[in-house]
């Protein structure tokens, strides 16, 4: 979790690393059209973009995450 929160954002996080967290947490994904991903923990909602054709998810992404995780009260 600290790859999410540590600043500056970094470029260079797995998505799946992020997924594997997500289900830890207790969140529930469920899959969208194309590459999107729905997330629900907590009450609250959010639509991602699996990364492709890279793995790796980018700053504003990752941000956007932080946002989901802190509305959810994970940190």
């Amino acid at each position: 979790m600290d790859s999410i929160f540590v600043e500056p954002a970094r470029s260079n996080v797995i998505w799946n690393d992020i997924e594997k967290l997500l289900k830890a947490l207790g969140t529930e994904i469920s899959q969208g059209r194309g590459s999107r991903v729905r997330l629900y923990l907590n009450g609250v909602k959010a639509v991602f973009h699996r990364p492709h054709p890279k793995k790796e998810t980018d700053k504003g992404a990752l941000k956007s995450m932080r946002r989901f995780l802190i509305e959810a009260g994970v940190k």
